[in-house]
């Protein structure tokens, strides 16, 4: 059986929920990662890595509507796989379906209209008058009204599950590929140029929304000894040249993801510093299980289902709060044996909870249902 996971921009970090489902399935069935690419490449971190994509570029209304007849023709699986409710995602899949009866799993790991509403009323009315762009508000708010039509719903929080129903299917990693026994430290701080500084890690795309400024500006507070590195940023973002330019900062562009574990083992303490706003109410970050997964010590803010997550296994701040990030960081970096504790508990509880084995027992029953067609 074929499978088809269909991203909405695979130009975009969007892409890497599509390439964990994608991971997933692969063990058992044939996969490949369709959908249009409104950037000029592929996200570089899924570049050289096992899973397959195709993809047709494109761009904004009317010429969009040229695109649709090869966007469809990439749908070809057995069954459709939305990641995400957004037009070109599962609205395609919506389309392909009507032409070719199969069944359509719809995946959603963030609410997608939360990132459409952050900027107040103007700005969604400026957005909603946006009609151009085939993932805006108005188009976006209609393809959520259609949820319902999927055979079969999973979601990564509890947030989404409680707004939209579903099967909960965090996201998660391979805790045996990510093994830190199988990656070396030494390497990984020679790589980042640092020799005896302590080293604090920010891995992923950095948007306001995910606390970088505030980190940037707790990690200064830590005084000499102490560096910041930011894994992960574009440097062609003003943003990244002003952090680029404090002492205390060191800036890596995008890696492929299959090199994540290389840079995130050279951490003393990873920090996912999320914010509490309309963004990441139904978000849980992905780049906690990294470190999870590394069995890296984190400091993470009381957003969402962080809490639960590393309930024991992880500091939790006050989000937007660097002076409180900042103790917290300290506090790692001066209790090596409580900072190791935690990293070790964090990965256990990865292993039991998060990894690829616990996603496959969820995810595989329900694919098996639903292509024996008894899912509605």
């Amino acid at each position: 059986m074929k499978i088809s996971v269909v991203a909405f921009d695979l130009s975009d970090n969007a892409t890497g929920r599509a390439d964990l489902l994608a991971r997933l399935l692969a063990a058992r069935w044939d996969v490949e990662v369709v959908g249009p690419r409104f950037g000029p490449s592929l996200w570089k971190p899924a570049e050289g890595g096992p899973v397959k994509h195709r993809t047709v570029r494109a761009g904004k209304y009317p010429g969009f509507l040229r695109r649709l007849p090869a966007l469809l023709s990439l749908v070809d699986g057995d069954l459709i796989v939305a990641s995400k409710p957004r037009p070109t995602s599962y609205g395609l899949g919506l389309l392909a379906r009507s032409r070719r009866r199969r069944p359509l799993l719809l995946d959603i790991d963030d609410w997608e209209l939360g990132f459409l509403y952050r900027s107040g009323v103007w700005g969604r009315v400026g957005r909603a008058l946006d009609l151009a762009d085939p993932n805006g508000l108005a188009w976006t708010w209609v393809t959520e009204r259609l949820v319902g039509r999927a055979d079969a719903l999973t979601v990564a929080s509890r947030f989404l599950a409680e707004r939209f129903g579903g099967v909960l299917l965090p996201h998660v990693r391979d805790t045996d590929a990510w093994d830190p026994a199988r990656y070396d430290p030494a390497s990984a701080r020679a790589t980042l140029g640092v020799a005896a500084e302590k080293v604090v890690m920010f891995l992923g795309t950095p948007r306001a929304y995910k606390g970088v400024d505030d980190l940037v500006e707790a990690v200064g507070l830590l005084g000499p000894g102490v560096v910041l590195a930011l894994v992960g940023a574009n440097g062609e973002r003003r943003a990244a040249g002003r952090w680029a330019a404090l002492p205390h900062v060191r800036v890596f562009g995008e890696i492929p993801f299959d090199e994540v574990p290389r840079y995130l083992i050279a951490a003393d303490v990873v920090a996912v510093p999320q914010r509490a706003t309309m963004d990441t109410i139904g978000q849980v970050p992905a780049k906690l299980f990294d470190a999870m997964a590394l069995g890296r010590p984190i400091v993470s803010t009381a957003v969402s289902m962080i809490p639960e997550i590393l309930d024991g296994c992880g500091l939790i701040v006050t989000p937007g709060d660097p002076r409180g990030l900042a103790t917290a960081i300290r506090r790692l970096l001066e209790r090596p044996d409580e900072a190791r504790g935690l990293g070790e508990r964090a990965r256990r509880r990865c292993h039991e909870r998060y990894s690829f084995r616990a996603a496959r027992a969820t995810l595989f029953p329900l694919v098996e249902r639903l292509t024996r067609g008894s899912v509605k």
